[in-house]
């Protein structure tokens, strides 16, 4: 970066917290896309809004004992990052994986405050989750260790303060749990969780919202440049609530989804995914992705999940985690005829790898706006919740197209603004940067 004073607060950054290349990969992304912004607006620099920005308002971690179904006490590490207030309560997922520390959840935290800022919702950014692995564990297991997790969890968090949501391991039955727990506490019944269930608050379209708000991104993307998903390959990593509902979207929409893969590998079918079958492997039988191959004898499938962007196709919607297409990956893509990469999940991109997306004029959706129709159907509930009221799938489905449009239309005419039209990663960032720092700034040294 040119600007010295955005290198002075990045340096400030990897020395704080060193060992947590995540959260400062994020945070080198956006202030090297905010260095036109802070020319223009030095008045944001004098309110130091940027040092503050960079460092999270709370981070909590605490201890998380249970009892195995052998009787045995374990002990995880939990996690709640409020990162960024200034819009509204935080709001960010739980995330339930071995992989889990405090750098993942402030990276994820960071993402969270541009991505509720751009869904246009008064949401801060947040998020949470535990080294727990949900995996291989029975349902009393995964109560105890919800119990327990929310224990903690609930002198932090509620529906004016701090509302949790589902992430990777964290589905309906782990947010029953949580909410049940979090009932029984505090003796009150708010909508303190999204994600819940329909019989006690939850919203319709939540479960698709990801997949389909992605695919809505994406289509707006692709029409301000001409294009559209018809007659169009499609590869799609992952085989979760993301991805499974990016294909359902992407199918009607025109295309042909070709790939999905899992943890394990991933399969290719040339005559496009029967997602019906993977819906019943993976939501009901809850089983790996390599057992589709079994009825679909034109498919194959492949150990191990990198070579599935070595698959020929014209678009692809990484839905999977974070980092898994890297530069090398990105030149395959590109040479195989690619123009276009959406994002699904948080941050699946490499730097090396977005820089050979722009290299080779590759329309690039990043994932703060293109997976925030999440988050966005998550605010939505959260207003059912306030008033008490429960819309229909249609009406849902319907604010959060609506939603999704103008998530592109702000990042599209951000990226104009400040000179760096087609660029919708520098667009999300400042259109998200620039609503969050005229509410810090507006609020004072706070």
């Amino acid at each position: 970066m040119k600007n010295q004073y955005l290198n002075d607060v990045l340096e400030t950054v990897k020395k704080r917290n060193a060992g947590e290349p995540e959260f400062i990969q994020a945070v080198t992304e956006v202030l090297e896309t905010l260095e036109p912004v802070v020319e223009k607006r030095p008045d944001l620099v004098e309110a130091g809004v940027i040092d503050r920005l960079v460092e999270p308002e709370r981070q909590i971690i605490f201890r998380v004992p249970w009892v195995d179904d052998s009787g045995k006490v374990q002990v995880n590490r939990g996690f709640r990052v409020q990162y960024n207030s200034a819009i509204g309560p935080y709001k960010g997922g739980i995330r339930l994986h071995p992989s889990v520390y405090i750098g993942i959840i402030k990276f994820l935290g960071f993402e969270q405050v541009f991505k509720n800022s751009l869904t246009t919702l008064p949401m801060g950014g947040g998020k949470g989750g535990s080294d727990f692995d949900p995996k291989g564990k029975s349902d009393g297991e995964i109560m105890r260790f919800c119990q327990s997790f929310m224990t903690e969890l609930c002198k932090h968090i509620g529906a004016d303060c701090d509302v949790p949501a589902g992430d990777i391991g964290t589905g309906a039955r782990e947010i029953g749990y949580m909410f049940g727990q979090y009932k029984r506490l505090r003796n009150e019944f708010t909508g303190v969780l999204t994600g819940k269930g329909l019989t006690y608050g939850g919203s319709l379209t939540r479960t698709e919202a990801t997949g389909y708000g992605l695919c809505y991104f994406t289509k707006e993307m692709l029409a301000a440049n001409g294009k559209s998903f018809e007659g169009q390959k499609v590869v799609v990593s992952g085989s979760g609530n993301v991805a499974i509902y990016a294909t359902e979207k992407a199918t009607e929409m025109g295309a042909k989804v070709i790939a999905m893969s899992d943890s394990n590998g991933y399969i290719h079918d040339e005559n496009g995914i029967d997602l019906a079958a993977v819906k019943q492997l993976k939501e009901v039988e809850r089983k790996r992705i390599k057992e589709y191959v079994k009825d679909h004898p034109t498919a194959t499938y492949t150990e191990g999940c990198k070579g599935i962007w070595t698959i020929p196709c014209d678009i692809a919607l990484p839905c999977a985690t974070q980092n898994e297409i890297d530069g090398e990956s990105a030149a395959i893509l590109a040479k195989n005829g690619c123009f276009a990469v959406s994002e699904g999940a948080n941050m699946p991109s490499t730097p090396e790898a977005i820089e050979v997306y722009f290299a080779n004029n590759m329309l690039y959706g990043p994932a703060k706006a293109a997976n925030a129709g999440g988050v966005a159907t998550s605010g939505l509930e959260m207003s059912q919740n306030s008033q008490r009221l429960s819309w229909t799938f249609e009406e849902v489905d319907a604010k959060l197209h609506s939603i999704m449009k103008e998530i592109f239309k702000s990042c599209d005419e951000a990226a104009k603004q400040y000179g760096m039209e087609g660029n919708y990663m520098a667009g999300a960032n400042i259109a998200g940067f620039l609503k969050v720092a005229e509410a810090m700034k507006a609020q004072g040294c706070v």
